[in-house]
């Protein structure tokens, strides 16, 4: 057999080869591909250009809202407000130092920390409650009890003053990305400022409601913030969180070891909670693959630069663009594809998305069919049927290294 049929053999079984390589699209058990998934921006493309619709897919998404707990946009709620001024200020908790002083008395002034049965215990005087208190009213009763018990004839002057706040263990439960107890609060050793605590100050931010949202992994595109409900002991308070959206001075209540919050979920994809927020996930981390050749081990195939960070509220095609997906030689790389590994937070069932990346760079209506990409979620890439070709030639050694 000469040369030259020996390559028209191989063309054609490299041909035959390539025929093979086309996949079939993913299947999902959720109806993404008519809209019913989590998000609406999942659905297929439509095909003819005369059915193209723009704009539709947060209309779609709406329409499986039920609605907010805390009343219609913008109203706000005044149950919400009532709730927030309870429990505004600085609220003391188990374990905080605190730095009390009685003038001209050396017996009751000194440093002290709340128990853990949430009181002060001070000597010769019954312990005084301070968990979730003001330290105003801790003042106070100590005033009451130095004369009760003829300590003083007359309230003496009193300062009592926080030295530094301790962290606290707060659960977080409903639609937030990761419900669970979480520990917040508090200042390593080796970050204390010396000064301000000389000072008798202390920062309460970390201990805010805020916190406890964002070290749970932050809140879904799906949660009601009209109505996240604090529990404290016996009491339940609703507050409306919109204002962190809406530009305006949200309520953040400070948080106390044993408080319980719940987020409702309105049961749909709210694409106005996509952007970045005090109480939403702090970013995206994605995790890509792009190799052409499967690696022989993790140096090889740069594994450290397999998982990115990317800003809370990006979507499918700028991370496609973001992970090397687009671009290069014309001709070969115009039919790459890429697919979108993601997980319905509410059910937990798994979904593959797959686009043809060039096709949807030209489309008018790309919007609504470009996902946003929620934590955990996975990029991986495929090369056009052009390289794919090139690939398998180098398998038969029909082209060149």
């Amino acid at each position: 057999m000469n040369s030259t049929l020996r390559t028209g053999t191989a063309l054609l079984a490299l041909m035959s080869v390539a025929a093979c390589t086309a996949i079939n699209q993913p299947r999902n058990l959720e109806p993404v591909a008519v809209g019913n998934g989590y998000q609406a921006q999942y659905r297929e493309p439509k095909r003819d250009i005369r059915e193209q619709t723009f704009l539709r897919s947060e209309e779609i998404n709406r329409l499986k809202c039920r609605p907010l707990i805390g009343g219609a946009e913008g109203n706000g709620s005044k149950f919400g407000g009532l709730a927030s001024a309870s429990l505004r200020g600085e609220r003391l908790s188990r374990n905080d130092l605190i730095d009390i002083r009685v003038a001209e008395d050396d017996t009751f002034s000194g440093d002290y920390v709340v128990s853990r049965d949430g009181t002060l215990n001070l000597p010769y005087l019954r312990p005084i409650r301070a968990q979730g208190r003001l330290v105003r009213d801790v003042e106070a009763d100590l005033a009451a009890q130095l004369v009760k018990n003829g300590f003083y004839d007359a309230s003496p002057r009193i300062s009592v003053r926080v030295a530094d706040f301790a962290s606290v263990t707060v659960g977080v439960s409903g639609a937030v990305f990761e419900p669970k107890a979480v520990e917040i609060g508090g200042i390593a050793g080796d970050q204390v400022d010396s000064r301000r605590q000389e000072a008798l100050g202390a920062s309460t931010e970390a201990r805010n409601l805020s916190a406890a949202l964002r070290a749970t992994g932050g809140v879904r595109p799906d949660a009601d913030i009209s109505a996240i409900q604090l529990r404290r002991g016996s009491k339940v308070y609703t507050l409306d969180m919109r204002g962190v959206f809406e530009g305006q001075n949200a309520v953040d209540v400070m948080l106390l070891t044993g408080d319980e919050i719940n987020v409702p979920s309105r049961g749909c994809f709210q694409d106005d909670l996509m952007r970045p927020s005090p109480i939403s996930p702090p970013g995206v981390t994605l995790f890509l693959s792009n190799l052409t050749q499967p690696a022989t081990g993790n140096a090889p195939s740069a594994i450290g630069r397999e998982v990115r960070e990317i800003p809370y509220g990006t979507r499918y095609m700028q991370a496609v663009i973001d992970t090397n997906c687009v671009g290069g030689a014309r001709a070969t790389s115009a039919n790459r594809s890429a697919v979108l590994f993601s997980r319905n937070p509410v059910t937990k069932v798994s979904v593959v998305i797959e686009r043809g990346i060039e096709n949807m760079l030209r489309r008018a209506d790309r919007d609504d069919y470009d996902p946003y990409l929620l934590p955990g979620d996975s990029i991986a890439c495929y090369d056009s049927t052009i390289t794919n070709i090139g690939e398998i030639g180098r398998v038969l050694g029909l082209v060149a290294r």
